[in-house]
Order: structure tokens, then C-alpha cells, then sequence
């Protein structure tokens, strides 16, 4: 399966209200692995990024005025994700905003994201696993352990990427960052091997008792989430 990781920055919070996409960020992965193939571009949105927004993103008026509009992106961006399942959060903010944008367009990319691939929403997702509970991505962010350090301020490839691994850790809890380096879509068959390697000078380290208590409880958050641990069966 090819998915596609997908976040995007805008001028403002409400596309009815005129306000347009400045940045895209996409992350592919195949069968549950990423591939290192990604798609990323800012966008003069032709109109001033309002001063809410610009809190979040940084994202100023005149770091925008010479990149290239929609329009011009449009086609490499629909090549993109066609075919694949979309991952978002908050799918109807980055859905809503796209569509307004791909309904400015003449031809057959004036339609609607929703015929061009599946869409899965992770917030509703979230909710539906942690009910009552903070979703945003900050705050899985850190339920699912994954490094979010440098998020000071919003970044659409940034957060795309934080989202592909908590995805990962929520869907099933295995997760495999593994990159095909060769850019080339994964055949399902299994780790490729990496040669050149000079494993005379790899050392093996045994966890003390501090990381065997953390990974005796990051294996624990697996199992309460998806109901059973891989791991703990291969020991078994």
C-alpha cells in the first residue's frame, strides 16, 4: 500500500474567507515503511498571510513573493499523491483548503482531493483511541515518545514528518523507519540487504536496567493499544 503523509500552512484558518495554502509537505511510504521520497514547496498565495497565522509558521509576506503560484504546482502535486491513501490530521482544515485551491484550476485538475486518492483523518483516529484526551499533534507527539524538539514553530514538511511516526505508533505500534535509500517502491519482500558494511568494528552493548524498564514499557503502550506485542510473542 502507498500512503502519503500530507500537512499544509496557510494565510489563515478559514479558506471561505479567501485565505490560501503557502506551503505543502508530503511524505511517502510504502507498505508501512518510508521511502526518503517526499514533496515539498511553498506558494506565493497571491494575497497577505495574516499576522494569527504567521505566529504559527513563521511564514512572512515576503519570503512568499517569488515562489511559484498554485497553479504552477498543481500538476506535480495531484502526480503525487494519485492513487494513494492521504494521511492528515484535522483532514477537513488541509482537505477544505486544497479543494478550494484545486477548484480555481481549469481542466482535469479542477476536482476535488477526494477523487483523486483516499483521505484518513488521524485526529478522528485519535480520538476514537484516546477518548477525552489532548490529540493535537504536540501531545501524541509525546504519548508515542517521538522527538519533536525542534518543532518551534509549524512547518508543513516538518510536521508531516512527525505525523508519518505517530501514525506508525498508533496503527498496530510496530514501527519501521527504515528508508529506501534507492528511492525505489518497496516489493514487500523484506529488508533489502546493505553491503560494503564492516561489521568487525560493531560493538554489541547490553541495555542496563534503566532502558530494560523503558522498553518493558514502551512494549506495554503497544499492547494496550493494538491488543497484542509482536515482541513480546517472539520471546514467547
Amino acid at each position: 500500500m502507498r500512503q502519503v503523509i500530507l500537512d499544509t500552512e496557510t494565510t489563515g484558518i478559514e479558506h471561505r474567507e479567501g485565505h490560501r495554502i503557502i506551503e505543502i509537505g508530503c511524505v511517502e511510504m510504502v507498505e508501512r515503511r518510508l521511502t526518503g521520497r517526499n514533496y515539498h514547496v511553498y506558494i506565493n498565495p497571491e494575497r497577505a498571510v495574516d499576522s494569527g497565522a504567521l505566529e504559527v509558521h513563521g511564514i512572512t509576506d515576503e519570503f512568499l513573493a517569488d515562489k511559484p503560484k498554485f497553479a504552477d504546482v498543481a500538476a506535480a502535486f495531484v502526480e503525487f499523491v494519485r492513487d494513494s491513501e492521504i494521511i492528515i490530521h484535522n483532514a477537513p482544515f488541509d482537505v477544505g483548503f486544497l479543494n478550494a485551491e484545486l477548484a480555481r484550476l481549469n481542466g482535469e485538475l479542477n476536482a476535488e482531493l477526494e477523487s483523486i486518492a483516499r483521505v484518513l483523518d488521524t485526529l478522528a483516529l485519535a480520538r476514537e483511541l484516546h477518548p477525552g484526551q489532548r490529540v493535537n499533534l504536540d501531545s501524541l507527539c509525546k504519548r508515542y515518545d517521538v522527538d519533536h524538539s525542534n518543532r518551534d514553530l509549524h512547518g508543513a514538511l516538518l510536521d508531516a514528518e512527525l505525523l508519518a511516526e505517530v501514525y506508525l505508533a498508533m496503527t498496530g505500534g510496530q514501527v519501521d523507519l527504515a528508508l529506501d535509500l534507492s528511492g525505489e517502491k518497496s516489493s514487500g519482500q523484506g529488508p533489502q540487504l546493505v553491503t560494503g558494511l564492516d561489521f568487525s568494528r560493531l560493538v554489541a552493548r547490553r541495555a542496563n536496567a534503566e532502558e530494560q524498564a523503558a522498553h518493558e514499557q514502551r512494549l506495554d503502550a503497544i499492547e494496550a493499544q493494538s491488543g497484542q506485542c509482536l515482541w513480546r510473542k517472539l520471546e514467547a
